[in-house]
């Protein structure tokens, strides 16, 4: 199989790796052309995946066009904020014929858009060329080949079947769903899930602490998920808690990162430069507890993470708040 990555970060770079490690072929696209340069001369990504010895195969393009004709198969590996602009740039190159898939955790900051309602609306797309890849994968571990699971989900059980065959290989196994809308709201909910436990940690809180957030932010997850129609068991697999306990326990984890500078600083702004990379839970609170509070679902972590993030909650306050929050409202 031929395939586009469309992103050569951390996670675009390692995607490529996946693919070739599983007997394909890939071309990763990216606008950096010293990155791209040094994937094709030297087989690394020093900037985004230090001391990692990329396979040869990996080849990588600053060419649009010729990375959009490589393959009817295109993988989006880029920050979700900027999705919608980045496809207005695409479209030129993009046939009925390609399939889109993403591997974006995020809802669209001022439209509440998940990242495949923005492929259909900017693309004129059916939602059945769409897909799905998530679920527990932290770049920094997968790069160095550690075991990890995935699951593909699409409306189009032929995508996911070819999902299944492109990446699995034999550190990576991918699991099949139809549940695209659930897995897509689990894996830009449990980012805002570990900000709040990077927070936690920050301001000097213990296991106990950060295992009530994580669990009750699994529910959090869960009930916004149903509230769109998501399937419940969805949340109890990779997708859902998979992704969650990942995110929430790794260092490796861009949110709890961010979470834990917060909360020991106190502020977005120093908070930022400590780490200075995207981070989608920051992007994606306000819209997040808006989209639920649509459905009348209660989200207090949610809700306090919002606030810090926006500025009108230190993350002290935040944890003070979430010890008075109603049981009642917490209930599963």
């Amino acid at each position: 199989m031929k395939s586009t990555v469309l992103g050569t970060g951390a996670w675009g770079t390692t995607l490529a790796q996946i693919i070739v490690d599983a007997g394909h072929e890939v071309l990763l696209w990216g606008r950096n052309v010293s990155v791209v340069d040094e994937i094709n001369a030297a087989h690394t990504n020093e900037k985004f995946l230090p001391s990692i010895a990329l396979p040869e195969e990996v080849r990588a393009t600053s060419d649009l066009a010729a990375a959009l004709s490589y393959s009817d198969l295109i993988i989006v590996a880029i920050p979700a904020q900027t999705l919608r602009e980045n496809l207005q740039s695409w479209l030129p190159h993009l046939t009925s014929q390609k399939r889109l898939i993403s591997t974006l955790k995020g809802i669209e900051a001022g439209t509440h858009s998940r990242m495949t309602e923005i492929m259909v609306d900017e693309l004129n797309l059916s939602l059945d060329s769409i897909g799905l890849l998530t679920g527990p994968n932290l770049a920094g571990e997968l790069s160095l080949r550690q075991p990890a699971g995935a699951v593909a989900a699409s409306t189009n059980p032929l995508i996911v079947n070819e999902l299944i065959e492109l990446f699995t290989n034999p550190y990576f196994r991918v699991y099949p769903s139809q549940d695209l809308v659930g897995c897509e709201l689990a894996g830009a909910t449990k980012s805002v899930i570990a900000l709040a436990v990077g927070m936690a940690i920050g301001l000097g809180y213990g296991e106990n602490t950060q295992s009530m957030i994580i669990t009750r932010g699994l529910g959090e997850v869960a009930r916004f998920g149903i509230g769109y129609g998501a399937d419940p068991l969805t949340n109890l697999g990779l997708a859902g808690m998979g992704d969650l306990v990942a995110s929430c326990g790794s260092a490796l984890s861009r949110n709890r990162t961010f979470g834990e500078a917060l909360g020991r600083t106190g502020s977005m702004s120093e908070a930022s430069v400590i780490m200075p990379k995207t981070v989608e839970g920051v992007a994606s609170a306000r819209s997040i507890r808006e989209l639920a509070h649509r459905v009348g679902v209660e989200v207090p972590i949610i809700e306090v993470v919002s606030d810090v993030v926006s500025g009108s909650m230190t993350p002290a306050a935040a944890m003070e708040h979430l010890k008075t929050v109603s049981l009642r409202a917490e209930l599963s």
